[in-house]
């Protein structure tokens, strides 16, 4: 999502305009490489606008990130139609190379093979007004297994503190009041400079910044989250109950096989510094099922360490080879209808813990920042918005009552709660308790921008000589994000 916010900016910056429902002259997907079935959708979709690139004449296709940095010319071999490839290290060059194939009227493939400009000196086009995405460091120097991100995206590179700080700064001069910290092991920061307590340090010092009410950031490393992050964390107001940490696996064995340098009991015994300095933190972990070689010993012993853990939400995913890992190749690779049935089991397990999770938060009051994530209901009169702890809840607008912008905050108390999601409905319907903050007021400002717009015939803005852009539509949130539609979580 940072990096699609990087593209809309850069090719704004150009000149392009979004399509905004109107065809589009330019198409941009950004691909991801950590699952199999991305590359079924990408091929999937570039076989879908082959034909709408026929109907519409000078349309470009432009792909990019990381499976396009691992199939490089693959992709143009597959489909021919696409005009642009570039990769994780050259996202600036997108309105360069759209240029040059529109120039020279053919193909341009450029993948570099370590990093040209810091993607966050790049122009972004933020999609919320009150959240953003801050990238601290890019790139990773551990040798998972599984994954193939390191080969994409190259060792780790940090940036200056300063130049972070400004940035964050700068988000907060332009409405926003809660940002997140990026990064592959965003707890390894300052290994680059030698200074190994620098992520500690760097979140008390994003807690300094006048206007800024909540910081978070995903995803940190088991192995390397010290107690001095933990001091951070329970010291820095601004810093949010929330906790996103892998656990990949609870099996001793499998982590072995993942090249995971922590075991299960390394990682409870964080959890439990955590909460002993942070008592209502809500933490969530990723998960995989069906890792080669892992026995229903071996899984048993994850759906221990996930009891022992009660995770507020996880993410879990069924293992999927990635051409280019070593555990692509490894043997006992694992019968899907096998990984299928331990998934299955997983996650009912993890729905009741987060079920019981968030029954405990019933009659409790929270300050939820609201957001765009739920339109509101006509039947239940609810909107949506972010607990300090990043649990959704959806909370009942009464009749008569204000109704808050998003990036304003309001305090409800729970009155339900679902295994994902939080229900605040008034008891005795009266008004919201409203906050309003600079975010809702760069809300404002933003719909007013937007309805400045030149005329339009039908639907498409009659200005001459600007280019639609189509890109795919940013969800902000402020946990994980997964496809609903896949089968996995």
């Amino acid at each position: 999502m940072h990096d699609s916010e990087r593209l809309s900016g850069s090719l704004e910056a150009a000149g392009y305009v979004a399509a905004a429902g109107a065809q589009a002259d330019v198409v941009v997907i950004n691909t991801c490489a950590v699952r199999e079935n991305a590359d079924n959708k990408l091929y999937g979709n570039l076989g879908m606008l082959a034909s709408v690139k026929r109907e519409h004449e000078g349309m470009q296709i432009a792909v990019g990130g990381c499976l396009a940095q691992k199939d490089k010319n693959v992709i143009l071999e597959k489909a021919p139609w696409v005009d642009v490839v570039f990769g994780t290290h050259n996202m600036g060059s997108l309105p360069a190379l759209l240029e040059r194939a529109r120039h020279n009227g053919e193909a341009q493939l450029e993948i570099l093979e370590s990093l040209d400009v810091f993607p966050s000196t790049l122009p972004t086009k933020r999609e919320s007004t009150h959240s953003g995405w801050v990238s601290i460091s890019v790139g990773c120097n551990n040798t998972c297994t599984f994954c193939i991100v390191p080969a994409l995206r190259g060792k780790e590179k940090d940036r200056r503190p300063g130049d972070i700080l400004a940035e964050i700064v700068a988000m907060v001069d332009d409405g926003a009041i809660e940002v997140t910290l990026l990064g592959q092991n965003v707890n390894s920061y300052g290994v680059e400079f030698g200074d190994r307590q620098a992520f500690g340090k760097l979140l008390r010092a994003a807690g300094t910044i006048e206007g800024l009410e909540r910081v978070r950031f995903t995803s940190p490393h088991p192995a390397a989250f010290t107690d001095d992050v933990i001091d951070a964390m329970a010291e820095t107001d601004a810093v949010m109950p929330q906790l996103h940490m892998p656990l990949q696996s609870g099996s001793d064995r499998v982590l072995k096989a993942m090249r995971r340098s922590y075991r299960s009991e390394k990682f409870l015994g964080i959890l439990e510094r955590v909460r002993a300095r942070i008592p209502l933190a809500a933490i969530s972990t990723d998960i995989i099922v069906g890792f080669p070689g892992e026995t229903e010993e071996d899984f048993q012993e994850t759906l221990r360490v996930v009891e022992l853990a009660r995770f507020a939400s996880a993410f879990t995913f069924q293992y999927s080879i990635r051409e280019g890992t070593p555990a692509a190749t490894m043997p006992d690779q694992i019968p899907k209808a096998v990984v299928q049935e331990r998934y299955e089991r997983l996650t009912a397990l993890q729905d009741r813990i987060s079920w019981e999770e968030n029954q405990k938060l019933v009659g409790h009051t929270v300050n939820v920042l609201v957001g765009a994530e739920g339109k509101k209901d006509a039947s239940t009169h609810r909107l949506s918005g972010r607990a300090e702890d990043s649990r959704l809840v959806h909370f009942e607008v009464p009749p008569h009552s204000d109704i808050p912008r998003p990036g304003d905050v309001v305090t409800v108390v729970i009155s339900d709660a679902k295994p994902f999601h939080l229900i605040a409905d008034s008891a005795d319907h009266s008004p919201l308790a409203i906050r309003r903050t600079r975010a809702g007021d760069a809300w404002d400002r933003a719909e007013a921008d937007s309805c400045g717009v030149p005329a339009t015939v039908g639907s498409v803005p009659s200005v001459p000589g600007r280019v639609l852009l189509g890109l795919p539509t940013l969800r902000v949130s402020t946990a994980p994000i997964y496809d609903p539609s896949d089968g996995e979580r």
